[in-house]
């Protein structure tokens, strides 16, 4: 009894814990899921913020918005490419590296043009602007190397794909049209063989025809299979057959004299 209270004191603390670690996880999963709409719709609002900055405003303010959205729109570009690509290529895994510590570059210029659009001393961001300016291309730079460097080796192990399959398939239909090709020797041989004499050829089935006791037999047997339907005979004279010549059978009865009665 007390065993078994036991083993069901154990079940119940097993069934609790596991619910807690569901739990858990459940409420993890759902608070990530939370945090990442929240960043996608500040990230989203930023972005159309500095789109209307850029087209709305003029001098600094428009030019800084413009620097900010150019190095925000590469940098998500590439890091959407590079994280699509190695989950197919895990070479891509140094590059994922390099493009992590670009991040960081990028970040903190991000950053940085972030505080230069609160500066009110517009002279002094005016006179930041070409070195800003001269590091955002630098990044945006190597970040459109890597995505595009990415899209073709991508593109290029498709062709070779591509390629191999159009040769497998080439195999194929050939395979399947060498029917096409063997008809002719095939009709070729069929007919050679029709036209050779029964017998000589060792690979023909036909039988051999039984020999025959006349040549002339045979001769005219021939040349009525080869010229086609045979003759009508001509017709012969009406005359009355010789006595003389009239072959004789035991089975036949002797002819009785006639009677001068």
């Amino acid at each position: 009894m007390e065993a078994a209270l036991t083993i069901l004191a154990l079940l119940l603390v097993a069934f609790v814990a596991l619910g807690v670690y569901a739990t858990v996880k459940a409420v993890g999963a759902a608070k990530r899921g939370v945090d990442r709409t929240i960043t996608q719709a500040r990230r989203t609002v930023e972005d159309t913020t500095l789109r209307a900055k850029s087209f709305g405003q003029v001098g600094v303010a428009g030019e800084l918005a413009q620097l900010r959205l150019s190095l925000r729109t590469s940098m998500r570009a590439t890091q959407d490419a590079l994280h699509a690509g190695v989950a197919e290529d895990a070479s891509l895994a140094e590059s994922v590296d390099l493009f992590r510590r670009l991040s960081a570059h990028g970040l903190e210029l991000d950053d940085e043009l972030k505080r230069l659009e609160r500066e009110p001393d517009r002279a002094t961001v005016a006179g930041l602007l070409p070195k800003l300016r001269e590091r955002t291309q630098r990044i945006t730079h190597s970040a459109e190397s890597l995505r595009w460097a990415a899209r073709d080796r991508a593109r290029q192990f498709a062709d070779d794909d591509l390629d191999a399959l159009n040769a497998q398939i080439d195999i194929e239909a050939g395979a399947l049209r060498h029917w096409a090709v063997d008809e002719p020797s095939s009709r070729t041989s069929g007919t050679g063989a029709s036209a050779t004499a029964p017998g000589q050829d060792p690979g023909t089935d036909w039988p051999e025809p039984a020999a025959s006791a006349d040549p002339s037999a045979g001769s005219s047997t021939a040349d009525e299979a080869w010229s086609g339907p045979a003759r009508e005979e001509s017709p012969q004279a009406i005359t009355a057959p010789d006595p003389r010549l009239r072959t004789t059978y035991p089975w036949q009865k002797s002819t009785r004299p006639e009677t001068t009665n």
